[in-house]
């Protein structure tokens, strides 16, 4: 084939890579910042933390507004409750029911001047004919059912006496009756027995004794100074 002279070759067609490179670059970087001004595209993960932390302490602070106790200042008023009637009196009915408490003189207990003994409240009164009782006390008499109710005279008196099989040493002793077997029923001391008394002074207002009716040494005393042989002793149930 003849070669034309004077022609030209066309020249081949290179793509620039660098540039095309650079324009991709440049749009796709105008696309991302066009896309998240609209909130098109996706947060990274502390952009989404950030977005969600005030809500979630709006949460919280909604929570702590519920929970909050309530600050109200009224408060009920207790009430106290009312003691029955029968609560109320209870010291003052054991009181009235409680021997060694009542010291009203028995009724038909006799008259002037006169020794009075109850046997079921195991207390003694010295009554006086024109002032009524002068002295009440407790005492302790018999264990035995060895002394009937009723009205007696004093027959003998001794400051010391010794009692039945050498049972105990006794002061200011005062007969009035004799029991059963014969010995002597009378008012006297605690009976002391090598010195150790028989019976404490807090066990007075018991029964305690064989007969006798025992007495603490002031009490004794008294009985002893007010009544004199021939005297009267009323002895009550």
């Amino acid at each position: 084939m003849t070669e034309l002279r004077g022609a030209h070759r066309a020249t081949p067609i290179r793509p620039r890579y660098g540039r095309l490179s650079a324009l991709g670059v440049s749009l796709a970087v105008t696309a991302i910042a066009v896309l998240g001004s609209f909130g098109a595209l996706p947060f990274s993960g502390d952009d989404a933390q950030a977005q969600q932390q005030p809500h979630a302490n709006q949460a919280a602070a909604d929570v702590g507004a519920a929970a909050k106790p309530s600050t109200s200042t009224s408060t009920p008023t207790p009430t106290s409750p009312t003691p029955s009637g029968s609560t109320a009196s209870a010291d003052s009915t054991e009181s009235a029911s409680d021997p060694a408490l009542d010291t009203a003189l028995p009724a038909d207990s006799g008259t002037g001047k006169r020794v009075v003994f109850s046997q079921s409240r195991q207390r003694v009164w010295l009554v006086d004919a024109d002032t009524g009782v002068r002295r009440t006390y407790l005492v302790s008499g018999s264990l035995l059912d060895n002394l009937e109710p009723g009205s007696y005279e004093v027959y003998s008196k001794s400051r010391w006496a010794v009692g039945v099989d050498d049972s105990g040493v006794m002061e200011y002793f005062v007969r009035f009756t004799k029991g059963p077997s014969g010995a002597a029923i009378g008012f006297h001391t605690i009976p002391t027995k090598d010195g150790t008394p028989l019976q404490t002074k807090a066990q007075l207002g018991t029964p305690r004794s064989h007969g006798c009716i025992r007495q603490k040494t002031p009490d004794a005393i008294a009985l002893w100074n007010f009544a004199p042989v021939g005297g009267s002793v009323v002895v009550t149930a």
